[in-house]
């Protein structure tokens, strides 16, 4: 299956294609083991899907890397012990475009856009929760697209030491929300974290004109407060009938490998605390999307694939 104008793929995974990722070891069960794929995906709760591409932080000026995440994440979570999962993997998006003069990748940006919420549409049941992996931040824009098709606005919760509310200038990774917001897709935009020394004039206002919750990292590092009790703060005043897309943006994580990789940030396990209390709660969560994660080496390889298969199994197994 190839997008529009032919820059991207979807390569739809059967059991078989899934087992290259796997390897078994007797006396063992991994969820390689029993994880379904598109065939057998109408029967799960969990629909993962992997996005190998960069061009939206390309587009925003950044680097490459996060088309190495999926295929970094898939052995590690597959090698994984077997759990009561409900999951299936159905398949991977991929670039197969070639030119990355910057103009045209903002417009490769919105034909992905249009390719990945034609997937979603497709593939995942309105009452099943996509896991998104790899690609850029610029791939919120289709989730919460198709969130909205079921639930209206929804909320989002992104971790994140971008605010990712730059200029509407053509769609890249900096700007999923500010389109979002635009489009009236989103009711309460909350985005935990934010590097105040990375958070341009434009995105500041436009955080304000639009009354988004947000906190700054620098306020967690001068003792003002913790990121879990802002979260039971958000877990507590939600409205009742309020929806949420969880954003994961690797970056807010100190020395991950990530198209924004960063000295400072939270360190990985009060990420993983942070999603399986949002897991935990009785939140209503229309999907997860991982992103930015930007491996290069095979060690950053090894890091990213094993930190993102951490995260899926905390989520599904809370």
């Amino acid at each position: 299956m190839r997008s529009k104008n032919n820059n991207f793929c979807f390569n739809a995974f059967s059991q078989s294609e899934l087992s290259i990722y796997h390897t078994t070891r007797e006396g063992e069960k991994r969820i390689g083991d029993t994880i379904l794929s598109m065939s057998d995906a109408s029967n799960a709760k969990f629909i993962i899907l992997g996005i190998s591409e960069s061009i939206g932080p390309l587009a925003n000026r950044g680097n490459e890397g996060a088309e190495n995440a999926f295929e970094s994440f898939l052995p590690s979570f597959l090698s994984m012990q077997d759990f009561n999962h409900g999951c299936a993997c159905i398949g991977n998006v991929t670039w197969i475009g070639a030119d990355k003069e910057l103009i045209l990748l903002r417009d490769y940006v919105s034909e992905l856009d249009e390719f990945v919420l034609t997937i979603l549409v497709k593939y995942v049941h309105l009452q099943q929760i996509p896991i998104v992996i790899g690609g850029g931040h610029n791939n919120a824009l289709p989730l919460i697209r198709w969130a909205n098709l079921k639930n209206g606005k929804i909320d989002v919760l992104n971790f994140d030491a971008h605010a990712d509310c730059r200029e509407m200038e053509g769609r890249h990774s900096g700007n999923s929300f500010s389109y979002a917001i635009s489009e009236m897709l989103i009711d309460k935009y909350h985005v935990f974290g934010l590097h105040k020394a990375y958070l341009n004039s434009f995105s500041h206002q436009f955080l304000i004109d639009n009354a988004a919750v947000v906190t700054f990292y620098e306020n967690y590092l001068d003792g003002k407060g913790t990121l879990s009790s802002d979260i039971d703060d958000l877990i507590s005043k939600r409205r009742k009938d309020s929806v949420f897309g969880i954003e994961i943006d690797l970056d807010c994580i100190a020395d991950m490998p990530s198209s924004a990789i960063s000295p400072s940030g939270w360190d990985f396990d009060e990420i993983r605390r942070s999603l399986r209390k949002l897991a935990h709660s009785n939140l209503k969560i229309a999907y997860l999307n991982l992103t930015e994660a930007a491996p290069i080496s095979d060690l950053e390889k090894k890091k990213v694939g094993k930190a993102l298969a951490y995260l899926v199994r905390d989520f599904i197994e809370m």
